[in-house]
C-alpha cells in the first residue's frame, strides 16, 4: 500500500513536491539521558549454522510470531541480535543478521530519515530479482536520497489526486457487481468464497482509478489480470514467507532459492503492454511532466499498482471482511446504525469521515494483523537507540528488523493488546500516534523526503467506504476468512 495516498477530495495533501526541507524525525527516536546504556543481546550463532537454525525456527519449529516472541522473553528485551531469513544454502549474497526492534519505541527508528535508509530493504537484506520489473529498481526499493525517488513518488501523488474524482464511483460500481457475485452463489449453494470475486474488484477498481485503464477494453486481462499480479507476487516473496505447506516440502521447494522471473515474465509482459496501451495519458503525464523514461513510468506503475495496491488490499481486506462478519458481540448492529444515521444515502469520502466506530474498527484491524508485517531499515551513521527500558548502540550499516503483530501488540502503549477493541481508537485517539501499518506513525506527514505509505489516509478511507457500502446493503453478514455464509438484505 506503500504508495496510495492521502489527495483526496476534502482531505489535506500530507506532502507537496514543493516542500523546501524534510520533516522533523518522529518524536520517539531521541533516547531519554535517564535509560541505562545496554549491550544488545542476542546472538548470530556459528556462521551458517545459527542462520540455518533461525531459518528453521521461523519457518517450520516455531512460526514468525513464536520466533520473535520467544526471544523477547529469552533475551528479557525488544531489542536483539538474531537472524531472519532467507539465508543458506542459496543465498550465499544476502546477510541474514538483525537487529531485532519489538515495541513502539525502539520501532519508530525505522522511520527517521536522518538515521536511517531504505536502499534495497523492503524486504530485508534480501532482494527480488529486478528481472521482475524490467531491470529497473522501482521507487519502492530507493533511498529517500537518490534522485529519482523524489521524482517516482511525486509522480504517484498526483496520479492519486487525479484520481480522486472516479474513486469513489468505481469503488461502489465495482463493489456492486462483487457482491451480485457473492449473493448468487450464497442464494444457490448456501455460501461463497469471496477470495476472488474480491481481487477481481480490487484489480478492475484500482486498474481504472492507479493507472486510468479499462479492463473491459481487454478481456484477457479483465478476466485474468488478477492472477497474474498473484503469481507476480508470489515468486518475489516466496522465500520470505510461511505459507504452512507440509515441512519439510515447504522449506526444500519453497525457502532455499529464489524463483527466476522468466516464470512469470509472460503475464507480466502482458500487463506491461496493457498500461503502454490503454493507460497513455498517465504514462505520457509521467513523462513530460516528471522527467521518467517511458519505461520506468509503466515499471513503476505495475509495482504500484501489483505490489503496493492490489497486494496491500488484498492482504487487508479479507482480514476486514472476517473480523466484522465473525463477530458476535453486537459490533454489526452498531456499525449498522452508524452508517445508516451518518453516512448519508450517497457514499463520499468526506460522508466516511463522520463515522468514526467505523475508523476504529478499520484502525484496530490494520492493528492486530497489519497488511506487512516485517519492516526494516539499515543505520545509515552510528546512533542511539531507546526501546521503553533501555538504550542500545546501533552501528553504521546495522540492519533493523520490526514485526509489526508483536510492536502493535505493545503493552505499554495499548491496553489487553491482545483483545480486539472495536472502539480502542474511538476512546482514544492519542494511540493513532503508535500504529505504524503505513510505513510511519497515522499521525505522520508522507512525503518525498520519507518512505510513509502517501496513501495512509485514503487506505482507511476506502476500508470506511467499503464496510459503509457493505452495512448500506445488508443487515447483517455471516462469513469466515475465506467464505460468506449468509447475508441479510437491508430492509
Amino acid at each position: 500500500m506503500s504508495f496510495m495516498m492521502s489527495m483526496t477530495p476534502g482531505i489535506p495533501s500530507s506532502s507537496s513536491s514543493s516542500s523546501p526541507s524534510p520533516p522533523s524525525s518522529p518524536p520517539l527516536s531521541s533516547p531519554p539521558v535517564s535509560l541505562p546504556v545496554s549491550t544488545i543481546p542476542g546472538t548470530y550463532g556459528w556462521p551458517l549454522l545459527g542462520p540455518i537454525s533461525d531459518r528453521l525456527d521461523y519457518f517450520w519449529f516455531q512460526g514468525p510470531e513464536t520466533f520473535f516472541k520467544k526471544r523477547t522473553d529469552k533475551y528479557k528485551s525488544t531489542v536483539f541480535r538474531t537472524n531472519v531469513p532467507p539465508s543458506f544454502p542459496l543465498f550465499l549474497n544476502v546477510n541474514p543478521n538483525v537487529v531485532a526492534v519489538l515495541d513502539c519505541k525502539s520501532f519508530s527508528y525505522l522511520f527517521d530519515m536522518d538515521l536511517v535508509e531504505k536502499k534495497n530493504t523492503l524486504v530485508g537484506d534480501f532482494m527480488p530479482s529486478v528481472n521482475f520489473t524490467g531491470g529497473l529498481r522501482t521507487c519502492a526499493y530507493l533511498d529517500t536520497t537518490e534522485p529519482q525517488h523524489a521524482k517516482i513518488k511525486n509522480f504517484a501523488m498526483d496520479i492519486l489526486k487525479r484520481s480522486s474524482k472516479v474513486w469513489v464511483p468505481e469503488l461502489t460500481a465495482n463493489l456492486s457487481t462483487m457482491f451480485d457475485t457473492i449473493e448468487a452463489e450464497v442464494s444457490k449453494d448456501g455460501s461463497a468464497s469471496y477470495l476472488i470475486p474480491l481481487q477481481k474488484f480490487i484489480f478492475n477498481f484500482l486498474t481504472k482509478c492507479v493507472v486510468g485503464a479499462d479492463t473491459a477494453s481487454s478481456p484477457k486481462i479483465a478476466e485474468s489480470g488478477y492472477a497474474m499480479l498473484d503469481r507476480w507476487l508470489a515468486l518475489q516473496l516466496l522465500p520470505t514467507v510461511k505459507i504452512g505447506l507440509l515441512q519439510p516440502l515447504e522449506e526444500i521447494l519453497l525457502h532455499s532459492f529464489a524463483y527466476p522471473s522468466f516464470l512469470v515474465s509472460g503475464d507480466y509482459n502482458k500487463l506491461y503492454q496493457f498500461v503502454k496501451e490503454q493507460g497513455k495519458e498517465v504514462v505520457k503525464r509521467g513523462e513530460t511532466e516528471f522527467g521518467l523514461s517511458q519505461e520506468e513510468v509503466i515499471h513503476n506503475l505495475l509495482f504500484v499498482l501489483g505490489f503496493n495496491a492490489f497486494g496491500g488490499f488484498s492482504v487487508f481486506l479479507p482480514t476486514l471482511i472476517s473480523t466484522i462478519a465473525s463477530d458476535t458481540t453486537g459490533l454489526q448492529d452498531k456499525i449498522v446504525k452508524e452508517v445508516r444515521e451518518k453516512a448519508g444515502s450517497t457514499l463520499t469520502f468526506d460522508s466516511v469521515k463522520n463515522l468514526p466506530l467505523v475508523q476504529s474498527v478499520v484502525y484496530e484491524t490494520l492493528r492486530c494483523n497489519p497488511p506487512v508485517p516485517l519492516q526494516y531499515a539499515r543505520a545509515r551513521k552510528d546512533f542511539q537507540l531507546s526501546s521503553h527500558d533501555s538504550v542500545f548502540d546501533i552501528k553504521k550499516g546495522e540492519l533493523l528488523c520490526g514485526y509489526q503483530p508483536q510492536v502493535m501488540r505493545d503493552e505499554k502503549v495499548f491496553d489487553e493488546p491482545e483483545t480486539f477493541q472495536p472502539d480502542r481508537f474511538l476512546k482514544n485517539k492519542e494511540l493513532l500516534n503508535y500504529l505504524y501499518w503505513s510505513n510511519g506513525p497515522q499521525t505522520g506527514s508522507p512525503s518525498q523526503y520519507n518512505k510513509q505509505c502517501p496513501g495512509r489516509d485514503t487506505v482507511i478511507l476506502t476500508a470506511c467506504l467499503f464496510v459503509a457500502y457493505v452495512f448500506q446493503r445488508y443487515d447483517s453478514i455471516t462469513g469466515t476468512a475465506t467464505s460468506i455464509t449468509a447475508l441479510e438484505k437491508a430492509k
